[in-house]
């Protein structure tokens, strides 16, 4: 997770009454098999992850999103449709915050986050996350009123599935 702009540790910060009214967490479930090009998704109102495909971007938006955790029940009471997406090798996924595509300039601009990560698609995940981190606290001159993170998978091959064993 990032800083934020104010420079407190979220634990340190004081609550807010928007904190206390806030019972409710978004969440984004994933599986991504190790020998199947593919990731596996439950949807509970978390925005939606980006896979960076060259320089395509393109949203894996659930056709069921579920409602967050907190809202209708407890997690794990429900039914949750699995949604499922390509994910192929040499494939980026992006899982991120509202903080960080509801970061806004000084302007009331938001972060223009779908064009600009895809001129760092060929980077290693750790470098992308570095110029994205740059160029978000650039836009918002260093001060996020929400709290901002972003997580980059690269697909690499993975070692063919061993051999069943004999009966």
């Amino acid at each position: 997770m990032w800083p934020r702009g104010d420079r407190e540790s979220p634990a340190c910060a004081a609550k807010t009454e928007q904190d206390a009214v806030e019972d409710f967490a978004t969440a984004m479930l994933l599986d991504i098999p190790d020998h199947d090009p593919v990731v596996h998704l439950i949807s509970c109102g978390h925005p939606p992850p980006l896979i960076l495909r060259g320089h395509r971007v393109i949203p894996l938006v659930a056709e069921a999103s579920h409602l967050p955790i907190g809202f209708g029940g407890a997690f794990g009471t429900a039914d949750y449709d699995v949604q499922t997406f390509p994910f192929e090798v040499g494939d980026l996924m992006l899982l991120y915050t509202d903080g960080v595509i509801e970061a806004r300039n000084t302007d009331g601009r938001f972060y223009p986050f779908t064009e600009r990560v895809p001129q760092w698609a060929t980077d290693d995940p750790a470098e992308l996350l570095r110029h994205l981190q740059a160029d978000l606290l650039t836009h918002v001159h260093a001060h996020l009123d929400d709290d901002a993170a972003v997580v980059a998978i690269r697909r690499t091959a993975s070692a063919p599935p061993p051999p069943d064993p004999a009966p």
